[in-house]
């Protein structure tokens, strides 16, 4: 599944890609934006799932590099 769906994005960048999705849905459903605002579903769907298949397109990863512990 990882293959599928690469973790790519940094806990932060989850955390701002939701909130903008959040805001961009809610001003549709107010009315206070068209409904392109409704294109906030996609930055809420990959900020849950950690994954952004731009990124793995074109080789980005925001995620911090995890170092190998070794034994002392």
């Amino acid at each position: 599944m990882s293959r599928f769906l690469p973790v790519n994005v940094h806990p932060i960048e989850r955390v701002l890609r939701v909130g903008l999705g959040v805001v961009l849905v809610g001003a549709a459903y107010a009315g206070t934006i068209g409904a392109w605002g409704y294109l906030g579903l996609v930055p809420i769907v990959t900020g849950v799932l950690s994954s952004c298949p731009l990124y793995t397109v074109l080789g980005i990863s925001t995620c911090p590099t995890r170092t190998s512990r070794t034994a002392n």
